[in-house]
């Protein structure tokens, strides 16, 4: 029978419950009855029935017949029932009587859906005021029941739910969590947030942690919103060696964002002292283009970080940076701190504090002359909590006590041309001017001031060739002349003591990393670059360079590759292809093709894996205080066994003492309703971690609340 919808429609107008639903009384909207047969009973019933189909202030009811009867103003309605609120919840039911809005009433064999995630089934269910809806004798569960499985992977069996619609809150009673319908866990009372709702006050996902330092434990995470823009996390962590509230603050602001994490510790490892870490991370936009940014880390006592599996790092750094970028001008302040958690450094004399700033301004006068001027200046100052003014019997050669500060600045102009030929040469010209100011240290003056000219010419050829089938090579020989004027000023080198030679310094005048040192003397420089990008997406790329002095400069130190007159020739390449493999390495090579200095890293990422392996190689080096070679391998992997397994792994193996340093181990279930994280970790002694300590954290989120998050992605497909 053909569906009447302008017929109904002309009906309900008609009809006493069109008058109803316009009411002066009702502020809501008429609604709107489709079905195969709509008629009047007695004046006071309407009955619709076949495909029937409702539609009032967004909620959408499709049954098989309805009973409108104005006396008692209810609905009834037989099933099936489906209706779909605004917000997206769908209710199903057997039979149902409401009032005339959908709001209030009583449903039979009732199935609630959240968020299309959450499955509460009833026996019945009933509305009240248009918000809440309370369900007996209830299962809840997230998982995907198909006709051929008995039960789902876990449930909640309740004797009442209550879901308060505008809250987003679902209240159980006596609540009875169930794994393969095994009771394991009971809970005469229990509040959880529906799916829609994103910031809960409430428990998260517990963990559970065992380590060899700590013991068992099990950490349970409680989340306070704290208005719409910052909360606070709290998570006491307790097993029978340690007693751990950890913490993370977080807080959104108009002009930018601030995150706390930290933790307090009372444990037996060091009993009777409190230990703990704070970590603090902030990013704002100021007035006038300026940006502030902070990032403080600090720690109770050495070891706490490693303890605890927090971090790796055994240096720390704060710094509170502000910087302001614009067309052709760059200011900068920075004050930072540098605490080291090495058992051979002492605090007291490595440099503590230091605050540097600078403005760097360029200019284009092309009225005038051609190129770019470039004009900069620096202000650096580093501080060391010892007052000794030598170097006193410990592990290194510096002065214990010395402070340092200078100011330098730079004048500059440079420009390019192109030559017959294709040939591209550029100049430039620089005048630095430097005074540093030195104490308590016997060993140096105490002021000193150095004016330095400086000049360098360069020529690149590059060629470059499109072949028939759409690849381009590029090969470019470079070379250039440089020389840095005057006479080394008599300050110590407290900075430049480690210098990277790569790439990105191959043609600078000096390679030292910080201006308390300048390169002297002539120098030439050659080099070669090579470039290839195929037709079907794979690129090659390599580099080869080399530098010869007529000065000898002792303080570049063996492994930088700078040392004597003639450095060590400088080897990079790396190779991308489509298929998610990405290759890099660089080197420095002597002129027996020993490397003195080498790192390469792996990468290979596609549907079903995730691996890089990275290789690091330092020779000994006095000046660096390294007595041994350092060379290790390290990977990192993560491999996607199915739709629902993952598994990683992670290892860092000293090639040089020929021992593995740690090792990794996760293992990950995930489906639409719940999520397993298992993961153990080992670290092995080693000069930095003297005790070696084993992990294992395991996390079982249920997927469907707010707590657990959504798995909407792995929802799978019943059999028919």
């Amino acid at each position: 029978m053909m569906r009447l919808t302008a017929l109904a429609f002309c009906l309900m107008m008609t009809s006493p419950s069109a008058v109803l639903a316009q009411d002066a009384a009702t502020n809501s909207a008429p609604a709107l009855l489709v079905a195969d047969n709509v008629f009047v009973e007695s004046q006071d019933r309407l009955v619709a029935t076949g495909n029937v189909e409702a539609l009032h202030d967004g909620a959408h009811l499709t049954a098989n017949r309805i009973i409108y009867d104005r006396s008692t103003d209810k609905i009834e309605i037989e099933g099936p029932i489906r209706i779909v609120a605004e917000d997206g919840t769908v209710l199903t039911a057997d039979y149902a009587t409401l009032d005339q809005e959908f709001q209030n009433g009583l449903l039979k064999g009732a199935r609630m859906v959240l968020d299309q995630q959450l499955q509460l089934a009833a026996v019945e269910a009933r509305r009240a005021a248009g918000r809440y809806t309370q369900l007996s004798r209830v299962a809840v569960t997230s998982c995907q029941v198909c006709e051929h499985e008995a039960t789902p992977l876990w449930q909640i069996r309740a004797t009442r739910v209550v879901h308060d619609q505008v809250e987003r809150q679902l209240y159980f009673d006596n609540a009875q969590l169930r794994v393969l319908d095994i009771p394991v866990l009971y809970l005469p009372f229990m509040r959880l947030p529906d799916p829609t709702l994103k910031r809960a006050r409430g428990f998260l996902v517990p963990s559970v942690r065992s380590s060899t330092l700590l013991g068992t434990g099990l950490r349970v995470p409680y989340f306070i919103p704290i208005g719409d823009h910052k909360d606070l996390t709290l998570t006491p962590y307790l097993s029978p060696k340690t007693r751990t509230l950890e913490f993370r603050y977080r807080q959104a602001f108009a002009n930018g964002d601030l995150e706390l994490t930290g933790a307090a510790s009372s444990d037996s490892l060091l009993p009777d002292v409190l230990r703990g870490y704070l970590f603090a991370e902030g990013r704002f936009d100021l007035p006038k283009d300026f940006k502030l940014k902070f990032d403080i880390n600090t720690v109770l006592d050495a070891s706490y970080l490693n303890d605890y599996n927090i971090s790796d790092d055994d240096r720390l750094k704060s710094s509170l940076t502000l910087e302001r970028v614009r067309p052709l001008q760059y200011t900068w302040a920075e004050l930072t701190h540098f605490e080291s958690l090495r058992e051979q450094e002492d605090n007291d004399t490595q440099a503590a504090i230091a605050v540097s700033l600078g403005h760097e301004q360029r200019f284009f006068p092309s009225q005038f002359a051609g190129g770019e001027f470039r004009a900069s200046i620096e202000g650096h100052t580093h501080y060391r909590y010892s007052s000794i003014p030598i170097d006193s019997d410990d592990a290194d050669f510096d002065v214990d006590g010395r402070d340092v500060t200078r100011v330098n600045a730079e004048l500059s102009w440079r420009d390019r041309w192109t030559l017959v030929g294709g040939i591209r040469a550029g100049a430039s010209a620089h005048l630095w001017l430097d005074h540093y100011h030195t104490e308590q240290d016997d060993t140096s003056d105490s002021a000193v001031s150095a004016a330095t000219p400086g000049v360098a010419v360069d020529l690149r050829w590059p060629f470059q060739r499109t072949g028939a089938d759409g690849s381009r090579s590029l090969i470019e020989p470079i070379v250039q002349y440089g020389w840095v004027g005057g006479e080394r000023a008599k300050n110590p080198n407290d900075e430049s003591t480690r210098v990277e030679f790569d790439e990105g310094n191959l043609l600078s005048l000096s390679r030292f990393p910080a201006a308390d040192r300048r390169e002297r003397g002539q120098q030439f420089v050659a080099g070669l670059r090579w470039l290839h990008v195929s037709n079907t997406g794979w690129s090659a790329a390599a580099s080869v360079g080399r530098v010869w002095r007529d000065t000898f400069d002792d303080d570049f130190t063996r492994s930088s590759g700078l040392e004597g007159k003639t450095s060590d020739w400088l080897v990079s390449g790396r190779f991308t292809h489509p298929s998610g493999l990405s290759i890099s390495a660089r080197g420095l090579l002597d002129d027996t093709g020993r490397a003195t200095k080498a790192e390469g890293s792996a990468t290979w990422s596609n549907t079903r894996l995730d691996l890089t392996a990275s290789y690091l190689l330092l020779v000994t080096d006095s000046e660096e205080y390294r007595d041994q070679a350092q060379s290790e391998w390290t990977f990192d992997s993560t491999v996607r066994m199915s739709t629902h397994w993952n598994s990683s792994y992670e290892a860092r193996y000293d090639l040089a003492d020929q021992r593995l340093d740690r090792l990794g181990l996760g293992l990950q279930y995930r489906n639409e309703c719940v999520e397993v994280d298992l993961k153990a970790t080992r670290k092995y002694a080693s000069a930095t971690n003297l005790e070696p300590s084993t992990d294992f954290d395991l996390t079982v989120s249920l997927k469907g609340f707010s707590t657990g998050g959504s798995a909407k992605e792995y929802r799978r497909t019943c059999a028919h």
